[in-house]
């Protein structure tokens, strides 16, 4: 396919593989989080050619995450058919994309998009695993996934997490605290080359999305057969944060979710006077101003530390991709 009338054709075609209700997406940004995806997603999103749903990451296909899922405005699709309805706005001529972050850390999402989707066209962006990590502990801190808020405790703990311990009270995920595995990055996208042909599967580099965001953009949109001359604001989506007080962040989440008695009889008594979008305005807001701020300067003997670790890993990517990772990201320059 090389022009806009084929990429309809591709997206007439993906809408007969769905119902009346929705359709199966044409194409999938995989991950990883902290990676650009979220600003990925948005752009797309005002591509008229394309169709995004509102609700990012429905995580459908990385069969982990549907055990116990977070509440959430838009749900979390748990069957087929509920998976599809994400889809039904779309327009018959409009290619249809989804993004879910961590896709790519998960071992059942290529196999269960690819057989729902074989001829699915595939995105995923990687990053420095050190600068990587560290904002991922950050995200994953402001999300409730992770409790600890010392990033090098956190690493350290993860061999008893294996074994179930230390893993956050309220914790929906505590699979995810596995840090180490989401730098297996050769491993993870010979998943998806195992499943695709290489031409529906394009990686992308965070460095140059950050670069140049714009040129990254018009990559993504020739690969997706799509008009490139449109114009599309670039921008930064999902900016890292730190979280002031543990204690003050966990209490703001027991309000919201109604954990505990105490949050549960406060939570029904200000959601019997207060509207719903109020109510979440009302605490995004404390969280923003009494919660969040700017995340503190990187420890840079941990940072050294996390680069001669996964060293290896950088050096069988850069041979896997046919690129220079090891040069592009300073590994050459370890001590």
């Amino acid at each position: 396919m090389s022009d806009v009338s084929e990429a309809s054709g591709l997206a007439v075609q993906g809408a007969a593989k769905g119902t009346p209700q929705g359709r199966v997406p044409d194409f999938y940004v995989v991950g990883h989080p902290k990676c650009g995806t979220t600003a990925l997603y948005e752009m797309l999103m005002h591509h008229p050619q394309i169709y995004m749903p509102p609700g990012k990451e429905p995580w459908f296909f990385a069969s982990e995450l549907l055990v116990n899922t977070p509440p959430r405005p838009s749900g979390t699709p748990q069957s087929l058919e509920e998976y599809r309805q994400w889809f039904a706005g779309a327009r018959p001529d409009q290619m249809v994309g989804e993004a879910t972050s961590l896709y790519l850390w998960s071992r059942a999402a290529a196999a269960g998009i690819a057989s729902e989707r074989p001829d699915a066209r595939i995105i995923a962006i990687v990053r420095e695993p050190a600068a990587f990590l560290r904002s991922l502990h950050l995200e994953f801190v402001q999300i409730y996934v992770e409790t600890e808020p010392d990033f090098r405790k956190a690493l350290s703990l993860e061999d008893a997490r294996r074994e179930g311990k230390h893993t956050g009270r309220y914790s929906y995920w505590p699979q995810l605290l596995m840090y180490s595995e989401y730098v297996r990055y050769v491993e993870q996208l010979r998943r998806y080359h195992a499943m695709f042909p290489p031409e529906q599967v394009l990686v992308l580099i965070y460095d140059d999305f950050r670069r140049d965001n714009e040129a990254t953009l018009r990559r993504v949109l020739n690969f997706l057969d799509v008009e490139q001359d449109v114009p599309i604001d670039t921008t930064e989506a999902n900016p890292t944060v730190r979280v002031r007080s543990q204690r003050m962040h966990e209490l703001v989440h027991a309000l919201y979710v109604g954990h505990g008695p105490v949050s549960r009889g406060l939570k029904a008594s200000i959601k019997a006077v207060t509207p719903r979008r109020l109510r979440r305005k009302v605490i995004f807001g404390a969280q923003k101003r009494l919660v969040f701020t700017e995340p503190l300067p990187p420890d840079e003997e941990l940072m050294n530390e996390l680069r001669h670790r996964f060293k290896p890993e950088v050096v069988a990517l850069s041979e896997y991709l046919d690129r220079d990772l090891v040069g592009l990201w300073d590994y050459d320059r370890l001590d």
